[in-house]
């Protein structure tokens, strides 16, 4: 896939506000500081597409971004998806209400976006297996919404702890899943993980054109 444009659209505060749910749509959720606007650039191919910053929690609301690809360059068939930037979980500095006013908002998106065709939950390839992270998916597994694993920071690690991280992990699922997501080990850094991400959603995106 080769992206010809991306921008930004808008900002919802509830499922109920975001754009017609007439294009398909890939949602993308952490743990607050797991680098997912620099991940979201890195496959936007532009560096100011997301808004990145070192403060965990900046993403309040649901971010829409529209984008036209094309399956290779020079190709003229375009196709328009939007790309969703959805807050982080975890270590965000806010008070009680406003977490569990964050955790309805995205428990209502997931839940009842119509269009929604994949959700990429990003883990931070630089630790062992988190809490927080298991409860997501256990979760999205409850809630039988499609999801892909991305393990992201895989530059900002040794090698072999990133694979140990990422093989443990997918241990710990299978204790209490049948099967294993797909996954992706990325590093926006070096870009390392990007064409196989968007070879995933042109895959997606030609099986809903079908």
């Amino acid at each position: 896939m080769h992206i010809k444009k991306a921008q930004y659209l808008i900002s919802s505060p509830t499922y109920e506000k975001c754009p017609q749910p007439d294009k398909p749509e890939y949602a993308f959720i952490g743990r607050s500081n797991v680098g997912k606007s620099s991940l979201i650039n890195m496959l936007a191919d532009n560096d100011k597409v997301a808004k990145t910053s070192n403060q965990p929690g900046k993403t309040q609301m649901i971010n829409h971004f529209e984008i036209t690809s094309v399956p290779k360059a020079g190709d003229v068939n375009e196709s328009k998806w939007y790309l969703v930037d959805l807050p982080g979980y975890g270590f965000a500095k806010i008070s009680l209400s406003s977490r569990r006013r964050w955790e309805q908002m995205i428990e209502n998106y997931l839940r009842k976006r119509e269009n929604l065709a994949m959700v990429f939950v990003l883990i931070d390839a630089r630790h062992s297996p988190q809490k927080l992270d298991l409860d997501f998916i256990k979760n999205l597994d409850l809630w039988q919404i499609p999801f892909t694993l991305i393990f992201t920071k895989a530059d900002k690690e040794k090698q072999a702890v990133v694979s140990k991280n990422v093989k443990l992990f997918l241990e710990t699922l299978l204790k209490n899943q049948q099967f294993l997501p797909q996954h992706f080990v990325s590093s926006s850094l070096k870009k390392s993980g990007k064409n196989k991400i968007l070879d995933l959603i042109q895959e997606k995106n030609n099986e809903l054109h079908s």
